[in-house]
């Protein structure tokens, strides 16, 4: 477990960081969240910015400078950082409108030397901050080693778990047809070979998973896929077993993961593809040094791995109905243990928890349950801890985000409820149900194939914005099967800024997450999401394909936060749908009160 940075240690890892820095001849250094494979979540050996800052988001980065640091985040943690990072040490920058390369060239002394870790940053990052220090006649220097850990003591070492096959049942498709399929992708390219570093596609590519990332099933390794239909797969040896060699077979090599580097080094005259989203500067270099040419290319595993096939949609509309199950028998346990008092953001997360092991199958979350009590709801990825645990108090909101891992699908659900007794306020009544109807204009949405997710995202924001609010995170994410809760290339959201991918167009088979959402600094939050699945319709004298979506998730909405007035009678057809539809999936798994729950809850409007 990553040891919890306060105030006191942090100045001093700060300090001891600044040693070492002038000790290498640097006047600065950049530290993200971030690891080898440019993943969302990481393993604790690569949570340096948290132990140096005590900044527990997933995404953010910090400079540290000789006599000035700042932490740079975007607005899903405008809040979070500024609970967690010491003000005293850190500026708070707001990504993009503060661009980091500007903020570091107007701080830093002219003929600085900045220094960054290649194997943590992307080239476009390094050749954008690059160019903006140049200006300044500052330097950018990859590091050979990261200084943070020449002063990170007890940092953990990478996991060592084993690699594990995932059934063709659940995959849907062989190793052998998707290796195949990258194949003919790469001649048709005209490149020998792509450089697969993104851990979640080796995942899907191979049909293996790990347990070396909390919350995201991969195991850490490169891959060097080649024209000719086979591969290098770059791993640990401890985490190799007899049952992995016989899955891969003879057309995937397995070598240690050390040897990764030397294997770039010997691909000289070779053309390669280099995802520049998650291909690290460092692997572009090496490539260079050889004398082969790195090609930027999207990875070509990541579309085919959005496109769910038909086995793994299967199986995620049974995870959901499993999933749905125990969120339910959570949200009345919550609806009889909270209005009494006594109960926290901890504990309701740890009752959660155990619904979810209950249905025996479930093999990780999907992510840190996200239990928020009255003002920590307005902070919309909120991570509760023993520090920061609040009270949930009758006559307040509620709101929890979570979601688990199965083998058959991933899922993530947001509820708000309102615990009673007593009545929500006008205003949250009137909150709630304008980001239920963008909820619905979502559900509901039709829209030609070539559709991208930005042009959706207003459907969501609509209603809001009549009333002269908004929210400030995305409203829909891609989510993988058995793989990462948070997954490209698509998503609904703003089009720029912090939200890549929203340019992707739409395909049939794509599961993305419906979670608007409102927040109302220092007093409440509100947020409905559930996952749903792009599916193609059938429009009456159309012309060309539609899209549509598909819900997956059925678990009740809090009715006592809606104001039925707001609603037309298409939404309220809706509701009555969908509240019927999650009563027949869900009340066969339920029993005594839970069930009898679940059918007041599913009563029409």
């Amino acid at each position: 477990m990553l040891m919890q940075t306060t105030k006191d240690s942090g100045s001093a890892r700060l300090s001891a960081l600044r040693e070492e820095l002038k000790r290498r001849g640097l006047d600065g250094f950049v530290i993200p969240i971030s690891d080898e494979h440019m993943s969302e979540y990481i393993g604790g050996y690569a949570q340096r910015l948290a132990w140096l800052t005590g900044f527990g988001g997933s995404a953010g980065s910090a400079v540290v400078l000789k006599d000035h640091a700042a932490m740079f985040v975007d607005g899903r943690y405008t809040i979070q950082v500024r609970e967690q990072v010491d003000e005293k040490l850190y500026d708070y920058c707001l990504v993009p409108d503060v661009s980091m390369g500007k903020w570091i060239a107007d701080n830093a002394p002219a003929g600085a030397k900045i220094g960054f870790d290649p194997w943590l940053h992307t080239k476009g990052w390094a050749d954008q901050v690059g160019k903006a220090l140049a200006k300044k006649g500052s330097e950018l220097v990859a590091v050979d080693t990261n200084p943070v850990d020449a002063v990170w003591s007890d940092r953990p070492e990478p996991s060592a778990a084993a690699a594990q096959v995932h059934a063709d049942e659940h995959a849907g498709r062989s190793s052998a047809e998707k290796r195949a399929e990258v194949a003919d992708w790469l001649k048709d390219e005209g490149y020998d070979a792509a450089v697969v570093s993104a851990l979640d596609s080796i995942a899907w590519l191979l049909n293996i998973r790990g347990a070396d990332v909390d919350r995201t099933p991969v195991a850490l390794s490169y891959l060097i896929a080649h024209a000719d239909g086979t591969a290098d797969l770059f791993i640990a040896p401890e985490k190799v077993t007899p049952e992995l060699e016989k899955h891969l077979g003879n057309a995937v090599t397995i070598r240690p993961r050390s040897e990764f580097d030397g294997a770039l080094g010997t691909m000289k005259g070779k053309t390669v593809s280099v995802d520049p989203d998650y291909g690290v500067a460092a692997i572009f270099r090496l490539l260079e040094d050889a004398g082969a040419t790195p090609v930027a290319e999207r990875d070509p595993v990541i579309l085919p791995k959005a496109i769910k096939n038909t086995a793994e949609q299967q199986g995620h509309r049974k995870a959901q109905e499993r999933d749905g199950a125990a969120v339910t028998q959570f949200l009345h346990w919550l609806s009889v243990a909270a209005p009494k008092g006594g109960e926290t953001e901890l504990s309701a997360a740890a009752k959660l928890q155990e619904f979810r092991k209950a249905t025996g199958v479930l093999k990780d979350n999907s992510f840190d349950t996200i239990s928020a009590a009255g003002p920590h709801a307005a902070i919309p990825h909120y991570r509760v801890d023993e520090e920061s645990n609040l009270p949930i108090q009758p006559g307040s909101v509620f709101l929890c985000d979570s979601g688990g891992q199965y083998l058959d699908g991933t899922t993530d659900i947001t509820r708000t409820v309102w615990i009673g007794p007593g009545e929500p306020s006008a205003e949250q009544k009137d909150r709630f149900t304008r980001v239920l109807k963008g909820h619905i204009a979502i559900d509901r949405a039709v829209f030609p194939q070539g559709t991208n997710g930005s042009q959706l995202d207003s459907f969501a924001r609509q209603f809001l914005w009549q009333a002269g609010v908004d929210y400030g995170h995305g409203t829909g994410h891609g989510v993988g099967s058995y793989l990462g809760v948070h997954e490209g290339p698509q998503r609904i959201a703003k089009p720029g800024g912090a939200y890549p991918g929203t340019g992707q167009e739409l395909f049939a088979g794509m599961i993305l997450s419906n979670e608007p959402g409102y927040y109302k600094g220092g007093e409440y939050g509100i947020r409905i999401e559930n996952l749903i699945l792009t599916v193609e319709r059938e429009i009456v004298g159309g012309e060309g394909t539609s899209l549509g979506f598909e819900a997956l998730t059925f678990v009740p909405i809090d009715a006592t936060l809606v104001d039925r007035s707001l609603l037309t009678q298409d939404e309220i057809a809706w509701w009555n749908d969908y509240h019927a539809k999650t009563r027949d999936l869900l009340a066969p798994q339920l029993e005594g009160e839970a069930l009898a729950w679940l059918e007041a809850a599913c009563q029409p409007l």
